[in-house]
């Protein structure tokens, strides 16, 4: 009896959203529900932040940061790398030489995600 192959994750859960709020919230709401709370709070601050500046800075911030959150959560091999490396990072000394490494993937990743998200 012979068995299928395993399917490989796909590549992404859901397309990258346009850098809008509403976009942003439903691709959030797709791929890290729970994530909702930090996400409109995040929101609540940064846009009192920018209305005291008299300044779009910290909106275009909140809208590149969570562009690359949803980007690493709709990309399951990205998320997987994130995870493993945060697990390390929690299971271990800082002196620890893995801990270091893990530190570096965790940055590696959201570069990676950043620049998916912003073209750099």
């Amino acid at each position: 009896m012979s068995t299928a192959p395993t399917p490989e994750p796909a590549e992404e859960i859901t397309p990258r959203p346009e850098q809008n709020f509403a976009a942003l919230r439903v691709a959030l709401a797709r791929v890290a529900p729970a994530r909702m709370p930090e996400f409109l709070a995040d929101r609540d601050v940064l846009f009192q932040q920018a209305t005291a500046e008299e300044s779009f800075t910290p909106i275009r911030g909140f809208l590149i940061k969570w562009a690359t959150e949803i980007e690493i959560a709709r990309r399951p091999a990205l998320a997987e790398r994130m995870h493993r490396a945060q697990r390390t990072i929690h299971s271990l000394d800082r002196d620890d030489p893995a801990w270091r490494a893990a530190m570096d993937e965790v940055l590696a990743v959201h570069n990676e995600a950043q620049a998916a998200v912003t073209g750099a």
